[in-house]
Order: C-alpha cells, then sequence, then structure tokens
C-alpha cells in the first residue's frame, strides 16, 4: 500500500542535501541579479512593459498546465488596466480572467503581506466566481470538506481510473494550513528561493481546496520569489517553464508524494527549472527589448497617435502581412487616411515596401 509524505512518522519534517542545492541555488541568484541589474538599466517605461508581458505569460501558462486556454488579449487587458499602463484599445476580459489576475497580481503585488486563511479564500473565490469547476459544484472560499470521498488526483477513463496521489483527510486541514502559514510567514535565516520550492510542494501536498489547488501553489512560489527579490514586478515566469515541462513536473510531484521527507530530488527539480525560467527570460523579452529599441531609434521621428498604436501592435508579434486595408482596421481608420500614415513612415525609412506591388502591397519594420 502506497505511503504519501503526509502520512511519515516525522511530517511535516522536510529535509534535503544542501550541499547538492549550494551551486545551483548560488547560479539562480546570479542570474536574478544579472536580469534585475539589465531592466532597471532600461528605464521605467520598458520595465512596465516588460512586467506586463511576463506576467500575462505567467497568466495564461498556470492556467494552460491545468488545461483551461485563456483568450491572451482579455489576460493583458486585464493587467494593463490593473497596473495602470496605456497600450490603447483595452479588450473587455471574462470574469474567469479576472479572477485569476487578481489573485497573481495580489500574490506578487503585496508579497511582503502575510499569507493566511482569509486571503487564499479570497484567491480562490476569485478563481471560481460562479462556485462550479466546470459543471461540477464546489466549496468555494472555504477548505473542501471530503463529503463525496477522500481528495485524489486521478487520470485515466472511467472505471479504469489511476490513483497518481490521495491528499491527507479534510479533518486534518485546519491544523496543518495553520502550521504552514506559521513556516511561511516566519521571518528566519531561509533563503527565500528554497522556501519558494518547499512552499509549492508542501501546499499541494496537503490539497485544500476542492479544485485550484495547483494554480494557488504556483501562486505562493511567485510570491516567495517575489520576497526573494524584494520586488513586485516580475522578469520571468516560472509558470511558463514548468508549462514547457509538464511532464516532468507531474512525474517529479508524484514520485516526491510517494517518497520520504528527503525532498533533494524536487528541490533540485526545482532549482533547475527556476533557472531555466530565468535564463530563458532574455528570450521571451526579446520583443519587449527590440521595442524599445525601435522607439529609442525612431525618437525624431513625430508620430501621431494612429502610428504609435499601430507600430505598437506590429512590435508586439502581429501576425501576417501590414496592408494598408489592415492599417486602417488596426487604426480603425479609412484607407486613404491609412496610406497617409504609411507614407511619411516609408520616406523617412522606417517602413519598408514589400516588392509586390497593388493591392499585394505590404510593408514591414526596418531592422536596425
Amino acid at each position: 500500500m502506497t505511503t504519501y509524505l503526509h502520512e511519515q512518522k516525522d511530517w511535516p519534517g522536510f529535509f534535503w542535501d544542501r550541499a547538492k542545492l549550494a551551486e545551483p541555488l548560488a547560479a539562480i541568484r546570479h542570474r536574478q541579479g544579472r536580469l534585475l541589474g539589465r531592466m532597471e538599466a532600461l528605464g521605467f517605461e520598458p520595465r512596465q512593459e516588460a512586467a506586463l508581458h511576463i506576467l500575462t505569460q505567467d497568466v495564461l501558462k498556470t492556467s494552460e498546465i491545468e488545461g483551461e486556454n485563456l483568450n491572451p488579449a482579455q489576460v493583458r487587458s486585464s493587467l494593463a488596466r490593473r497596473l495602470g499602463i496605456d497600450i490603447g484599445a483595452l479588450k473587455p476580459a471574462d470574469r474567469n480572467v479576472e479572477g485569476i489576475v487578481e489573485m497573481m497580481l495580489d500574490a506578487t503585488g503585496r508579497y511582503d503581506e502575510p499569507l493566511d486563511a482569509e486571503r487564499l479564500f479570497g484567491w480562490h473565490a476569485s478563481l471560481f466566481p460562479t462556485e462550479r469547476s466546470g459543471m461540477r459544484r464546489i466549496h468555494v472560499g472555504a477548505w473542501r470538506d471530503d463529503a463525496l470521498g477522500p481528495m485524489q488526483v486521478v487520470s485515466g477513463p472511467l472505471g479504469r481510473e489511476r490513483v497518481h496521489y490521495e491528499a491527507p483527510a479534510a479533518t486534518r486541514l485546519e491544523a496543518e494550513m495553520t502550521a504552514f502559514f506559521a513556516w511561511f510567514n516566519a521571518r528566519n535565516e531561509a533563503d527565500w528561493v528554497l522556501k519558494a520550492a518547499l512552499a509549492h510542494l508542501w501546499f499541494v501536498t496537503l490539497h485544500p481546496f476542492d479544485d485550484g489547488n495547483g494554480r494557488i501553489a504556483r501562486a505562493i512560489a511567485d510570491m516567495a520569489l517575489a520576497r526573494s527579490e524584494q520586488s513586485a514586478q516580475r522578469f520571468y515566469s516560472m509558470s511558463a517553464q514548468i508549462r514547457e515541462e509538464r511532464d516532468g513536473y507531474y512525474s517529479v510531484l508524484e514520485e516526491t508524494q510517494k517518497g520520504t521527507l528527503d525532498v533533494t530530488r524536487w528541490m533540485e527539480w526545482f532549482l533547475g527549472c527556476l533557472d531555466r525560467a530565468v535564463e530563458g527570460a532574455e528570450a521571451s523579452l526579446a520583443t519587449v527589448l527590440a521595442k524599445t529599441r525601435f522607439w529609442e531609434q525612431a525618437g525624431g521621428f513625430a508620430f501621431n497617435a494612429r502610428q504609435r498604436l499601430v507600430l505598437n501592435r506590429v512590435l508586439d508579434g502581429f501576425e501576417g502581412k501590414l496592408t494598408t486595408s489592415k492599417w486602417g482596421k488596426l487604426g480603425k481608420c479609412s484607407h486613404d487616411t491609412a496610406l497617409r500614415d504609411i507614407l511619411p513612415l516609408v520616406e523617412c525609412g522606417i517602413l519598408v515596401r514589400s516588392e509586390q506591388g497593388g493591392r499585394s502591397t505590404s510593408y514591414e519594420i526596418v531592422k536596425r
């Protein structure tokens, strides 16, 4: 019979091989410092744009891990509105989008405030505004009660399910979560990067809610990482990296849950994933950095508001060819007005025409 972490005699006496973690932890701390230093040198507006980009990825990817695909434009608009960033026309967001945005911003924006039951209940209520997970009614803003049986993580078709994990009984949750909060809020000498790794594992082990435990665990880890940097601005996305490594993520979690309280393997995996997230941030932020360079180099041109709007859309990764008609749609203007916007940009070398003529004529931003 499988014995889980929470059934171990000395639970929750986690321990790990500190010598094994010393080198990867130092490497991560170095990467964090370099990335933060680089972003500080960009100035206020580019940093805001970079943070908006990363937060958008964070919200999208933490949901994708659970099989939920949110609308990227809605997520970006919701974040921009709450952060006070001007991105032009804002797209109305669904309530489920607003809910996860509220949770993520609360976790990272108020990273230095205590974590407690009421705060987590608020996050949970934001994630499930209809009090349903799919077709199933769930307890919202409260610990699970196991009325329908033990909390299990299962896969496979009905009748042939495979149980990957069974959480502690609901009757234990009040005391277990009290202990978790006391540990998480303690201002001790523990490194907050290590604390992020252990907080994630500890929370998903308890699985205190009917649903949403993975997303909340990742938000708690993000909160701890924000504490490690003493900054609410995020310039890398742990959730995006976990999404890239989702199979490995679930595999190491299951392996750890069925192991001993020596959680070195999990801590190593988390630190490795975090290292790859920070390392990959430069690629993720390439669009933001290219956009910053473009506006710096084009600073001598007197752009009108419509030109700025459309060029920003192109710089943000506009798909397809930029024709006069598409310019008109993006800028909400006539074909003639679009052409009057485009021609001066071609003349001063900001845009270049494609070789095709007539109705097939398209334009690209000149690479510098």
